[in-house]
């Protein structure tokens, strides 16, 4: 196993709960990928804070993450709305609004709360419900769709501007991790239908209550044998012969799990003959703004913002490992971060805090003791239209030579789902590989 993310620790769970021994290589000092936590000491003699990478969310419709999380034994550390429910917050006078899901069945879940929506006009939330219902008779594994943004496609549907940022940017940005002038249809109207369209509880929003270190990476290190940590696979020379700090290692079976410029230049020409293609993908960056009150700004767990540089903001006190005699951490997440990827802390400080205070009115009267800043340049493959026939199969051209990332080709976008999902699918094909050499 090359890589120890969230697709190899998936895999390698796999594989080793059917008895078949895993050497799982990775060069990082820590399994976890893109989620990871560090340890962030106070610049003022307070606390020192347990961070992660970037805030990571998931939902009740991430079964294969969750069957991970069961199988590390962290699946009690998120914490999973017993019912979808959404605060938004808006930088004016305006109240905040709010989007929560009835009993009813899907996809009649969302209509009374999209009824009664106030950021939009009954005119648009009409418009509205009827564009969702022509999203929901999409074939999201249409290659047409593929073609198309979903900007061209709310186009063509009556969307407005303000319809487009209060409602659809709302989901299509976060899940997307681009803007819907950028966004794939197909990937688009996948995230809509299973998530919004589908079973009625789909779209349940769980936060993680512990850092993501603890959730995922040392939690896979308790449960995996032959982990090798800060140890480089640097080639595979043919087949699956690998070449592991400098020295040779014969393996029955191999499955690469690295982000997809590493795995093109790892992966054998003749493996993958269009693995140039890959490049296509490109990427897409998420920029985290991280602000340490001295006292409760939000009463909220997390809440999505419009209007504003501020998307989402979370309640992050507890999962930092802060009591509440120390303030409130706040973090607000950023997709589609291009303007602030390379801006200066500095510059962020000067648009962000403001932003927060006109959402976050009591922050206004509170002292901030920590800002800092965590940037993702290459958070997520770009989910643009056209990726989808870039992305490749898990099986290559080599027998026991795999693929596993979640910019393979799932069919989901590039979320924590999406990887749990493609290391499966691998596992799955190596295991076959094994069986029919008889190799256990």
């Amino acid at each position: 196993m090359v890589g120890g993310g969230l697709a190899g620790i998936a895999a390698a769970v796999a594989l080793q709960e059917s008895g078949i021994d895993v050497e799982l290589y990775e060069a990082r000092p820590r399994l976890g990928g893109a989620t990871h936590s560090f340890q962030r000491a106070s610049s003022e003699g307070g606390p020192d804070l347990t961070v992660d990478n970037g805030q990571h969310v998931m939902l009740r419709a991430f079964t294969a993450y969750r069957g991970l999380l069961e199988r590390l034994g962290t699946a009690d550390g998120i914490d999973l709305q017993d019912r979808f429910d959404l605060r938004i917050l808006t930088p004016d006078e305006r109240p905040d609004s709010r989007l929560r899901r009835t009993a009813l069945p899907g996809p009649l879940h969302l209509l009374p709360a999209l009824a009664k929506y106030s950021l939009l006009t009954p005119a648009e939330r009409l418009r509205a419900a009827s564009a969702s219902l022509a999203l929901g008779k999409l074939d999201p594994d249409d290659p047409e769709l593929d073609a198309t943004s979903l900007g061209e496609w709310l186009d063509r549907h009556g969307q407005n501007d303000r319809t487009r940022r209060y409602l659809w940017e709302l989901f299509v940005t976060a899940a997307l991790n681009c803007g819907v002038d950028e966004a794939s249809l197909g990937l688009s109207a996948m995230v809509i239908q299973n998530a919004l369209l589908g079973r009625a509880d789909a779209a349940d929003i769980g936060v993680p209550r512990i850092p993501l270190g603890e959730l995922h990476g040392r939690a896979a290190e308790r449960t995996l044998r032959g982990v090798h940590l800060k140890t480089k696979v640097e080639q595979i020379v043919s087949g699956t012969r690998l070449v592991v700090d400098g020295f040779p290692v014969d393996a029955e079976a191999v499955i690469v799990a690295v982000p997809h410029p590493a795995a093109a230049a790892l992966v054998p020409q003749a493996a993958c003959p269009d693995r140039e293609r890959w490049a296509g993908l490109a990427s897409s960056p998420i920029v985290d703004v991280h602000v340490l009150y001295d006292r409760p700004v939000m009463d909220v767990p997390f809440a999505a913002v419009v209007d504003s540089p501020v998307q989402w903001v979370f309640d992050r006190t507890g999962a930092a490992g802060l009591g509440q005699t120390h303030g409130q951490y706040v973090s607000s997440v950023v997709s589609a971060a291009g303007q602030w990827i390379d801006a200066p802390v500095a510059q962020i400080r000067e648009a962000f805090l403001p932003a927060l205070a006109e959402v976050l009115p009591r922050s206004r009267r509170a002292a901030v003791s920590e800002f800092f800043v965590t940037r993702e340049r290459h958070a997520t493959f770009r989910q643009a239209p056209g990726s989808a026939a870039l992305r490749p199969p898990s099986a290559t051209g080599v027998p026991g030579l795999f693929l596993a990332g979640a910019w393979t080709a799932t069919g989901w976008p590039d979320t924590m789902e999406g990887a749990v999902r493609s290391g499966l699918t691998a596992a799955r094909l190596c295991r076959r590989h094994l069986q029919k050499g008889n190799v256990r």
